[in-house]
């Protein structure tokens, strides 16, 4: 299956997870997975949240994100990416003030009932 997310209108979703500012996002929900092209603008974040019944990755596209990652700092840049399993905590915040940072992201679900 081809998701075409060239052609899609980034949405935003505002105070993402009671995060700052507003979440940019093209994504694709089956129910069993999410797949998500997003874009972080300086002074926005999503908030810190626990994932209880699935796990994210977050491949950072351009720019640089700050991660609190189980309430440890961590800045990950273009070219690489971020894991929080089942069952840790994290929020994404630009880590930038002056530039957009573009990501990828994967949540699959692995509970479903």
């Amino acid at each position: 299956m081809v998701i075409d997310f060239e052609h899609e209108d980034f949405v935003g979703i505002p105070n993402f997870k009671g995060g700052e500012g507003h979440f940019d996002a093209k994504m694709h929900d089956d129910g069993k997975c999410k797949i998500i092209r997003g874009r972080v603008e300086p002074g926005c974040s999503s908030g810190y949240h626990l994932h209880e019944k699935n796990a994210e990755i977050i491949y950072v596209i351009a720019g640089a994100a700050r991660f609190n990652y189980d309430g440890t700092d961590e800045v990950v840049t273009a070219g690489n990416a971020h894991y929080c399993p089942e069952g840790h905590s994290h929020a994404m915040f630009n880590a930038s003030e002056t530039e957009p940072c573009e990501v990828f992201c994967v949540v699959p679900e692995h509970h479903l009932g």
